[in-house]
């Protein structure tokens, strides 16, 4: 598959020994794991450069529209074997290090993981990046250069702790820091006259990582944001002995760009907060109109040259930023920078839930950004000008509303699936869809396939490439092709292999990190994502206990042996959370040690979930957990990557499900629960919790060994309030859907047992999933938002 045309074994041994000798300054007999990984990356880096120029240049010249991605996230994981996969140098890299006498996994599993995102929105952003540069689209990624990222997890005594993430305390061997692209970004201070002057100000320092597509052709740019001191190091402080003081400067200023999402509960946490977001979005908006300016000039021209994307809400302050720009610092007319912002933004809305489209309070806004306070009352008074009667505020009531600013200051919004698009012109975005009725558009998400079915699964790509050939990897829809395999015994029998061998090097890697002994042959029903009450990790370690106390009541039943794997990071101040994976941890240490089920069920919680424990355990998961609560999930991608590596989905028709179950075939998907009507309907019924819990025995008795403090003997109280949330407070509709999940369950149980049935689901599941490529997705914004075309 990884053919090595591009550069042979021996040029990769010299270009290795190059750089471990002049750029890690070692020689090979004292050389560590990490100077022989930092020497091959930057052996790779070298190769990614030229086309990174390459690229460039070539975008200049044709004077192309160049597409802009504003991103608080950017989940881009490890690039050492990203850059070889998709420069097509894997397997020559490997040689080369076999030749050396090292072991190659070692050598690129030592790079940690860029800690510059937490979940879906960021591995998205990832997944677009990739796919741009494999589309040979002119592109630029901004965010922000995370210090510590969102936090390293740990679980001690079951309990979430948090302690920071350290993957800058060693170089990144893919950045290069650009001394010459600094921007003032100021903050507080007065507005005046039309005219805004900050009391205080950082500076923003560019850091850029190539992104390198598929086959080598083309690379683009992430641009990251490193805050500093305007004023640096204070030397007349440190002469009078206050070296804390002399210092303060700038640890202050690089506050701004050390955690990803600090807790907001507190109002210091807030500002800070909506420091990042003004921060990055404002030395993106000033770097993208340098390169404008200096290419194009005529301002008049941004929105046919300029493309610029808003991930989620985080960048929302670019409206009003951008017509600072144009119009306080450029001169245009207001009306006409309000026009010209507007054609040169896009909005992706990623959430139903009315919380998570932030808001902030005037008081806070107006005291940071005063000037844009003012820009915001204008243009939410133009807009209320233009439509008469209309409700919509985008300031209103000591509040600023930045979902519907997001939507005035921008051309398109879209939804991220089918479904969350149709939702989210009916409920959070109603009457501005009533108001601009072309204006929301659906782009269902997609993940690359080269890091999320080739990379990360190579057995099952090489079966694929025997069958069909390596078109697969640009062009997913190529997987359909393998529909006549699906019938052939030979071609079934090689993907359940393929399963099997990643299902034995997963439970090897658990049992020797973690210490708990798997057995491949049991089911691995898996829930990664980050906890949140919609995503109701809660409702499947209640079916667990469930379970339990079932296999106990009839032991001798033919119970289908399973694992329940859970992952994922729960927000420092989000306590109910942090309660849910207590329980899952106290329930695993209970019911992994009963010695009348332990053979045919265990549960696991693996810390400090990431993209490489992703990439570990997507590829050996037999059954996907996809169980938000209907028309909570805007779309999610972990459900496509679960798909494409043949794990059956037990989901809710939410988000992204809904089109996979179209895809893939209902009989190849475990469908259970109500719909986001019924659901809607169903939280409007008086006791519907208690009802449901009345109704079902099982659940009413998993409901009080939670409660009665079975899995916290030490301390029985523990969750009585999880037990009280979902008996009396079910806004999730936990209770309510809990018995349709374990039939469904137990339908997942009984096709497990017939092999031949399972792994022909399964491998539907990956012959039909070719349409969730990023690719594709990315095509659709081309088309239908941003106007502009790919150079390859």
């Amino acid at each position: 598959m990884h053919d090595t045309t591009r550069s042979g074994t021996p040029d990769m041994q010299a270009s290795i020994l190059h750089h471990l000798h002049y750029t890690v300054g070692k020689d090979a007999g004292h050389a560590t794991v990490y100077d022989w990984r930092m020497a091959l990356s930057h052996a790779i880096r070298d190769r990614i450069v030229d086309v990174w120029f390459s690229s460039t240049n070539r975008a200049y010249a044709a004077g192309a529209k160049r597409v802009y991605y504003l991103s608080m996230e950017f989940l881009i994981g490890r690039l050492l074997e990203d850059g070889l996969v998709n420069l097509r140098m894997l397997d020559a890299a490997c040689e080369a290090l076999d030749r050396f006498g090292l072991d190659p996994v070692a050598v690129i599993a030592d790079e940690p993981d860029a800690a510059l995102g937490n979940g879906g929105l960021g591995r998205l952003a990832a997944c677009f990046l990739e796919s741009m540069s494999s589309l040979g689209v002119p592109a630029h990624g901004y965010g922000i250069r995370y210090e510590h990222g969102l936090f390293q997890q740990r679980i001690v005594e079951g309990r979430q702790a948090e302690l920071p993430e350290t993957w800058l305390q060693e170089p990144h061997a893919w950045e290069f820091e650009r001394p010459e692209t600094r921007y003032r970004i100021g903050f507080g201070g007065q507005a005046r006259d039309g005219a805004w002057e900050p009391g205080e100000a950082v500076i923003a320092a560019a850091y850029d990582t190539p992104v390198v597509g598929w086959n080598g052709v083309w690379a683009n740019t992430l641009r990251l944001w490193s805050a500093r001191s305007v004023r640096g190091f204070d030397l007349d402080s440190f002469n009078r002995g206050d070296f804390v003081g002399a210092a303060a400067p700038e640890e202050t200023a690089r506050t701004i760009s050390r955690v990803l999402y600090p807790n907001d509960t507190t109002d210091i946490g807030k500002e800070l907060r909506l420091k990042q977001e003004y921060f990055f979005t404002a030395a993106s908006l000033s770097d993208i109109l340098r390169r404008f300016e200096a290419e194009h000039g005529d301002l008049a021209k941004l929105p046919a040259k300029v493309a610029i994307q808003l991930n989620d809400t985080h960048p929302a302050i670019a409206g009003p930023e951008l017509v600072r720009l144009l119009h306080d610092e450029r001169g245009m007319g207001f009306e006409e920078a309000v026009a010209t912002a507007r054609a040169t933004l896009g909005y992706t809305n990623h959430t139903l839930l009315p919380e998570a489209l932030e808001r902030w309070s005037e008081g806070l806004f107006g005291r940071l950004l005063p000037r844009h306070l003012e820009l915001i009352d204008r243009i939410d008074q133009a807009h209320r000008a233009a439509y008469p009667g209309s409700s919509v505020r985008i300031h209103d009531a000591g509040t600023v509303n930045m979902g519907e600013l997001s939507f005035v200051m921008a051309h398109k919004v879209n939804g991220v699936s089918a479904l969350h698009t149709e939702l989210m012109k009916k409920s959070v975005f109603a009457e501005l869809n009533r108001l601009h009725p072309d204006r929301i558009v659906s782009q269902t998400n997609g993940v690359t396939p080269r890091r999320w079915l080739l990379s990360c699964n190579p057995r099952l790509a090489g079966l694929i490439t025997a069958r069909i050939g390596e078109g697969w990897v640009a062009d997913l829809e190529r997987l359909s092709e393998l529909e006549s395999h699906v019938d052939d015994p030979t071609f079934l029998e090689s993907y359940a292999e393929a399963k099997q061998a990643n299902k034995v090097d997963l439970a090897n890697w658990i049992g020797a990190r973690h210490g708990i002994a798997l057995d491949p042959a049991m089911m691995f029903d898996v829930q990664i994502k980050r906890l949140h009450e919609y995503k109701r990790q809660h409702l499947n370690i209640l079916e667990a206990v469930a379970l339990w106390q079932a296999m106990r009541a009839d032991p001798k039943a033919d119970w289908t042996p399973r694992v329940k794997i859970f992952a994922g990071k729960a927000a420092p101040g989000y306590f109910f959370a942090k309660d849910i994976i207590r329980l899952i941890n106290d329930v695993a240490e209970v019911v992994n040690a009963d010695p009348l089920t332990r053979e045919r069920l265990k549960v696991v919680f693996l810390p400090n979930y990431n993209v490489s424990l992703a990439e570990r355990l997507i590829p050996a998961s037999d059954l996907s957990e996809q169980i938000s609560t209907a028309g909570k999930e805007a779309s999610g991608t972990g459900n496509m990557k679960f798909a494409l590596n043949g794990a059956p989905t037990i989901g809710t028709l939410d988000g992204a499900n809904v089109e996979i179950r179209e895809h893939v075939g209902a009989e190849n998907f475990f469908l259970f629960g109500m719909t986001a009507e019924e659901a809607e309907a169903r939280r409007k019924l008086p006791g519907h919790a208690q009802r449901a819990i009345a109704a079902d025995p099982r659940l009413a008795a998993a409901i009080e060994a939670v409660r009665a403090g079975v899995f916290s003997p030490e301390e029985p109280g523990r969750y009585a309030h999880v037990a009280d949330n979902i008996a009396n407070h079910d806004y999730f509709l936990v209770a309510s859907d809990f018995t349709d999940y374990w039939r469904a369950q137990r339908e997942v149980d009984a096709v497990y047992r017939d092999r031949d049935a399972w792994t022909r689901m399964a491998a539907f599941n990956t012959v039909r999933s070719g349409w969730f490529s990023s690719d594709r997705t990315i095509r659709g914004y081309l088309k239908d938002i941003w106007g502009a075309a790919p150079l390859i």
